[in-house]
């Protein structure tokens, strides 16, 4: 569905991002994940068109879309959830959804909109009780939906999600999680770049781990959460904690994983 071929990207003439090939298959959840730095962040801006290409292509469904804008991109079926939610605290909860839907509203309807904002709120039950209270006044966790929620606005095919987790509190990452869960049981294709491995590594069907800018490996969700060089690099289990770790360990990835579950639709 969206293929990434030899992507290099970074920031003016400095490439922070080498080389990089990637694909995204539909709805299924893809987890970049690696240390603060590493890259991630900004390879899913040079997805979303944030930031242009030093080198390579990227494809959506065989057309390459590396030439076309951020407002193209949406167009085309992608939303980019950005690192630090971005709401516009000063709007109300419901202008936040419909600048969301911006690059549609002249051919929607107010009806259309309230149906759709209706339709993107439904697993958010709290944010829809909240929609004239303005934005600014909503804890983070909430935020952290409606910057979701927002980017739902739009239709997507694909779903760019950057560091969702970043700043909250466990049960609200928890919480985050299994609404990812549940976008990806509705047929969302999801990119997801986190620093929380151990989560990201637990509901994704496929994860990439970067360095420096680099792939430096790539597999299933469960071999790589399996793996005992990245659990240790990358999940905080180290090699000392032997046979009694790794069993905590693996005891840990079965309720994550049972967890999310539950917040994916049957």
């Amino acid at each position: 569905m969206l293929e990434l071929r030899s992507v290099s990207t970074g920031y003016g003439r400095q490439t922070v991002v080498h080389d990089v090939s990637l694909t995204l298959r539909k709805g299924e959840v893809l987890a970049l994940v690696g240390a603060n730095g590493a890259g991630k962040s900004t390879l899913v801006k040079a997805v979303s068109g944030v930031l242009p290409l030093h080198g390579g292509k990227i494809l959506l469904e065989g057309r390459r879309i590396d030439r076309l804008g951020p407002r193209a991109r949406v167009l085309a079926g992608i939303a980019h959830i950005p690192e630090g939610r971005q709401v516009f605290a000063g709007l109300t909860v419901a202008d936040n959804l419909r600048m969301g839907a911006y690059t549609r509203l002249a051919s929607l309807s107010a009806e259309e909109v309230r149906r759709r904002i209706d339709s993107v709120l439904a697993p958010m039950p709290a944010l829809l009780e909240r929609l004239d209270e303005p934005a600014g006044n909503l804890s983070g966790g909430q935020q952290q939906m409606l910057a979701i929620a927002r980017g739902l606005m739009s239709e997507p095919r694909i779903l760019l999600l950057d560091e969702p987790s970043l700043g909250l509190a466990p049960v609200l990452v928890a919480e985050i999680f299994r609404l990812i869960a549940r976008l990806r049981g509705q047929g969302l294709a999801i990119l997801l770049s986190e620093q929380n491995a151990r989560l990201s590594l637990a509901i994704a069907d496929r994860g990439a781990v970067i360095e420096k800018g680099k792939v430096a490996l790539e597999g299933s969700g469960a071999a790589l959460i399996g793996d005992p060089g990245v659990a240790e690099r990358y999940l905080g289990v180290g090699a000392a904690l032997g046979e009694v770790g790794a069993e905590r360990h693996r005891r840990l990835v079965g309720r994550l994983k049972d967890l999310f579950q539950q917040g994916a639709p049957s």
